[in-house]
């Protein structure tokens, strides 16, 4: 058995026992982003500390806990805060937590993560949902026998759509309707923990990218392996190198999610309302 999978199943036997529900959707939350895990009704906080096999994050505005609750009526957990290949972390590693929560029954993932913006049109505090993906870091979750349980090339996933469009185009309907502003765009992953320089995001920007973050891209990779539905939201807080004037630092990322984080949460709560009647209505 190997180290992914044994971590895998430690987890499991751990969490499993002390949950009442089976969740349906995964959230995971980036950074300054982390507060809409206090609604959640019903909550079981779980500190992942105390999961066999989880590491901690070690980056400001990621708590660390697995919340399972309810919100809006839908059964949820919620990633507070997330692991990054940059901590040190191997790709499998760090979306240990995506394989959990799927092994517990959430068929659904909405990922949300800060970016910096590298399309013009977009100003810090935009919403734009990812529409596709760029991996400029060359890592992936997928390299060789992750799970003991199928051959290698078998868990190969097709990533032409890796991000629903049924669920894009709904949740953008929720937003037209809460007057809440979004664009569409691509997502580029770097690894970090370093921002870009300034011919870099030229690079990029030639590349078709329209935001760019250090986060994001292994999860999904494993989320669509699993054949879970994913949404991706990503916060524009601030304009990367070369777009603005002044050097970028943490602290502004984290002030500008603040600053977003309720449109965010009135977006996702739509989006989870939504999907608690459609479950009623089937």
């Amino acid at each position: 058995m190997q180290k992914a999978e044994r971590s895998l199943q430690a987890a499991l036997d751990w969490v499993r026992p002390r949950l009442h529900e089976t969740p349906e959707v995964a959230l995971i939350l980036g950074s300054g982003l982390g507060a809409l895990a206090e609604s959640v009704t019903q909550a079981l906080e779980v500190p992942v500390r105390k999961i066999p096999g989880y590491p901690p994050p070690s980056v400001s505005g990621h708590a660390g806990r697995l919340v399972f609750g309810r919100l809006e009526g839908c059964r949820v957990v919620v990633l507070q805060g997330r692991l990054h290949c940059y901590e040190g972390y191997s790709a499998q590693t760090v979306t240990l937590p995506v394989r959990l929560v799927h092994a517990l029954g959430a068929r659904r993932l909405i990922v949300t993560n800060a970016a910096g913006g590298l399309n013009p049109h977009f100003r810090p505090g935009t919403l734009m949902f990812i529409v596709d993906h760029i991996n400029a870091a060359f890592h992936s979750p997928l390299v060789g026998r992750i799970d003991g349980l199928r051959p290698l090339m078998r868990g190969v996933p097709d990533m032409s759509r890796p991000y629903d469009r049924d669920w894009l185009e709904e949740a953008e309907a929720v937003a037209l309707r809460q007057g809440i502003p979004t664009q569409r765009g691509v997502y580029l992953w770097t690894l970090g923990p370093s921002y870009e320089t300034k011919a870099e995001i030229r690079m990029y920007r030639r590349m078709g990218a329209d935001a760019v973050g250090m986060s994001t891209v292994p999860e999904v990779l494993e989320a669509c392996r699993l054949g879970m539905k994913v949404l991706g939201i990503s916060t524009i807080t601030n304009m990367a190198a070369g777009l603005q004037a002044g050097p970028l630092t943490h602290e502004e990322v984290l002030k500008v999610g603040r600053q977003v984080r309720d449109h965010l949460e009135q977006l996702i709560r739509g989006l989870l309302r939504q999907q608690s009647a459609k479950k009623f209505q089937n």
